[in-house]
């Protein structure tokens, strides 16, 4: 079974109760859950909150939910903790709970790496930078990856340096920069042997859980998708998700 679970954080440093921020009449959470709904390879979607009052809208607009301890340190620990309650959960979906507008293709693109290769026990989303100010942000994490697709480093500087190019429009433009989305998916066994491990030195210098998993020998699927994502951080965020979601999303009034 290919399970999607959704963690789900209440108390975002940048963004206090991010999971019920309001996007045009319902919860993040809810917009999340309904795109994550849309794969056409996941069995199921599920919640893993920390919280009781995000328990209780999740459990209103008809979702299943777990409750989490607070002190999780990952959205990992947290997703391992309710597969842990799943026993027919083989391959599980991390699905990011700030990312509301996810596409459902996306999802799928993520997954089929281990469909179709018994070897890939994780893979993950990246996609082409070609604007200059994600080069530039420190929250745009990049990553590199080898010729056969998998993970060699990730990092919030601009990898690969591009020596040549004198401006950093001539480095997008002259080089392949990929900035990862994450959305990770793990066979199970991959992920219960991961949240075991201590946290690695690199990830603790880049605050970047995915560099963990290859120090600590884990092979990352790379796939490149055309699609790209909408983070939710800072409040900021949150007003650009809005207007993404009159502009693009929202049902046309006038039918």
């Amino acid at each position: 079974m290919i399970i999607g679970i959704i963690p789900a954080r209440f108390a975002s440093t940048r963004l206090m109760g991010k999971p019920l921020a309001d996007i045009c009449g319902k919860p993040m959470i809810q917009h999340t859950y309904n795109s994550a709904r849309k794969s056409k390879l996941l069995d199921k979607v599920v919640i893993a909150v920390d919280d009781d009052k995000v328990y209780q809208v999740v459990k209103s607009f008809g979702a299943e939910v777990f409750m989490t301890p607070k002190e999780c340190a990952s959205g990992s620990d947290r997703i391992a903790i309710v597969t842990e309650q799943l026993p027919d959960a083989q391959i599980i979906v991390n699905i990011q709970g700030d990312e509301p507008f996810i596409k459902g293709k996306m999802i799928d693109q993520a997954i089929e790496p281990l469909l179709f290769d018994k070897k890939v026990n994780l893979s993950t989303l990246a996609r082409r930078i070609t604007d200059v100010e994600e080069l530039k942000s420190p929250s745009v994490v990049k990553v590199v990856f080898d010729y056969h697709n998998f993970a060699m480093y990730f990092s919030r500087s601009p990898i690969p340096f591009v020596r040549d190019a004198r401006t950093n429009l001539e480095r997008v433009q002259s080089a392949e920069i990929f900035k990862h989305i994450g959305l990770y998916v793990y066979r199970r066994e991959s992920l219960l042997k991961f949240t075991t491990l201590r946290p690695t030195d690199l990830e603790q210098i880049e605050k970047l859980e995915q560099l963990s998993f290859l120090e600590h020998g884990f092979n990352m699927k790379i796939v490149v998708t055309e699609y790209d994502s909408l983070s939710v951080d800072t409040p900021r965020d949150l007003e650009v998700a809005r207007r993404y979601y009159e502009r693009f999303t929202k049902p046309d009034k006038r039918k």
